[in-house]
């Protein structure tokens, strides 16, 4: 690696050739202030925020695209510099919906931070906006393009990494709008409703469609059992919601805080990750016999299943019958939970907490409900728990260690894994190793499928057979996978699909990080290794070694596969040739 020897505000610094001035200063401590930016995902020199004086040079830079090079004098803070970025900044404000106070990215907006350290009291630009309609007709993502600032975070996230380019840069000049095309709504684009974009917007224009209210219906409707279930990847983020460290495990919290809110019973998605296993490791071993459609795909990510039905109708054939985890254990609960205490399943509201936004779709489809009840009823996300939390006026970080709810009180460390990249593939393979061996895995972790490449490859040796898996995460990185497949040059076996890079953890509804943190932090990488920690501690690691699935089975289901786990469990899915249906 070659260096190149730089001087930012009078600092000489030696760094590597490849930087751009924004890194090296970052590098020497030195704060540039950015908007459009954010590593890996949109780097243009867009907003103008992180101009620089480089010296020599006619005009101001950009830093964030201005290469390093040797014997480079730069500086930062020039009257000229501080003017530049000023009345760039008032001229962003000037075209913006500035109803702060409302909005719901108050406090954790990235142009309401720049224009307090600016020291913006008043604007010196005529405002010029235009009034936009409101795009809340999805059922997950809302767009209020009065709030954009055009930065192209979204528009770069949606159309270079997820490669679904539901939105664009539409028009020309002050006329620039972002969206779909033909100004129509993201619910008649081809958008999975990932909420990736969300994620990235610096600002309110892209946010959830909030369904806060009708769980606080819910909860005080005296008539209403109102249940609420959790998934792994809420665990490992919602204490950033409160200003922990990120990739702090707060499940004992978690729980406290939901039986403090008001709910009936607080249950574990967990527990329906394990009955997972023992549906889709089932459906593996009747699909490894002759005849078999294969590779088997999973089904856990709603973001990735409406892609393919969208994009690869073709392998509806391979993708697993089974529902995800969530609306699985909704089916349980307005069933055998309903049976077990003699209640009426159309009096049982079941409310999810998910890192997803796809989940909100994902819990209105007619295929996942069971007799004629919706599985799940409400999903909310990460950060709409953390919503509600605050507005109970709860103090979250000092709360007390809470346990999950009878008659469903334990998952298994397997189950906890689910919210990463290759925990479903892992999970699995603990359990289906060890029945096609029958023996005990002397050791049950699987590390060949775990991180944070776009796809993972491995063969694992069982008895009898080569089994051949892959796991991919990010649709970019699941179309490539899937070419391949439809093409017939991969012979996998099993194969795990997330929509969001990194899996659930990355989740389109986790808490907001501003790219002075997302650009250089690796959140998906800490908040992994929370899964992972929680797993290690676990005193069951196999899904099917909890005693308590065990019992479901023997008491209710049978055993896995049977006829009565595919009436609550499974289900199917449709190929969709329009947006919206």
């Amino acid at each position: 690696m070659s260096l190149v020897k730089v001087t930012i505000d009078d600092k000489e610094l030696s760094v590597p050739e490849e930087y751009t001035v924004l890194q090296a200063a970052r590098e020497a401590k030195i704060n540039i202030p950015t908007l459009c930016f954010l590593k890996s995902v949109n780097e243009i020199g867009a907003c103008r925020i992180c101009l620089v004086e480089v010296q020599g040079a006619r005009s101001l830079q950009a830093a964030c695209v201005l290469p390093v090079s040797e014997g480079m004098v730069v500086y930062t803070h020039t009257p000229e510099v501080r003017e530049a970025r000023k009345v760039t900044l008032e001229l962003i404000l000037s075209d913006h919906d500035r109803s702060c106070l409302t909005c719901n990215r108050h406090g954790n907006c990235e142009l309401q931070k720049l224009a307090e350290e600016f020291n913006i009291q008043e604007l010196r630009f005529e405002r010029a906006t235009q009034k936009y309609r409101l795009d809340d007709f999805s059922p997950s993502v809302v767009r209020d393009s009065n709030k954009c600032i055009l930065c192209r975070r979204c528009v770069s996230m949606c159309g270079q990494k997820q490669k679904i380019s539901a939105i664009a840069v539409n028009a020309r000049g002050f006329h620039s709008i972002i969206g779909p095309a033909f100004d129509r709504s993201l619910a008649e684009a081809p958008c999975v409703l990932c909420g990736q974009c969300i994620n990235v917007c610096p600002v309110g224009a892209l946010r959830e469609k909030d369904d806060t209210d009708l769980v606080w219906q819910a909860i005080e409707d005296p008539t209403k059992h109102v249940i609420v279930q959790t998934a792994p990847a809420v665990r490992a983020a919602l204490g950033e919601e409160f200003g922990m460290p990120i990739g702090t495990p707060v499940t004992g919290k978690m729980v406290t805080a939901l039986r403090r809110l008001g709910f009936a019973k607080v249950f574990d998605t967990d527990t329906a990750a394990d009955l997972t296993i023992m549906e889709e490791g089932t459906e593996l071993l009747h699909r490894l016999q002759p005849g078999g459609v294969l590779p088997l795909i999973t089904s856990c990510s709603p973001g990735w299943i409406k892609y393919m039905e969208h994009n690869y109708a073709d392998l509806i054939p391979n993708v697993s019958s089974c529902k995800s985890p969530h609306t699985m254990f909704g089916a349980l609960l307005k069933n055998y939970y309903a049976e077990q205490n003699q209640l009426d399943p159309k009096d049982i509201v079941v409310v999810s907490v998910m890192p997803c936004t796809a989940k909100k779709f994902e819990a209105k489809r007619p295929e996942l409900s069971t007799n004629g009840n919706p599985d799940v009823d409400i999903v909310i996300t990460t950060r709409e728990l953390g919503k509600m939390i605050r507005e109970a006026h709860i103090n979250f970080v000092d709360l007390g260690e809470g346990n999950f709810d009878h008659p469903f009180p334990t998952a298994s460390g397997a189950a906890h894994i689910f919210g990463a990249s290759g925990g479903v593939m892992e999970a699995a393979l603990r359990t289906v190793a060890e029945i096609v061996n029958g023996e005990e895995l002397q050791d049950i972790e699987f590390h060949e499928v775990r991180g944070l490449a776009g796809i993972k490859e491995a063969t694992i040796k069982l008895k009898g057979i080569d089994l051949k898996v892959a796991v991919t995460s990010g649709l970019g990185n699941a179309q490539v996978l899937l070419e391949k497949i439809r093409a017939g040059e991969a012979d996998y076996h099993f194969v795990e699909i997330m929509a969001c890079h990194g899996g659930c953890i990355n989740g389109g509804g986790q808490p907001i990080q501003p790219s002075s943190v997302r650009s250089w932090t690796n959140l998906k990488e800490l908040r992994m290794a929370a899964l992972y920690q929680e797993d290690s501690k676990a005193t069951i690691r196999q899904s099917h070694k909890n005693p308590l699935i065990q019992a479901l089975y023997q008491d209710y289901l049978e055993e896995p596969g049977s006829k009565k786990a595919h009436q609550l469990l499974h289900t199917h899915y449709q190929a969709r040739e329009n947006y919206p249906e």
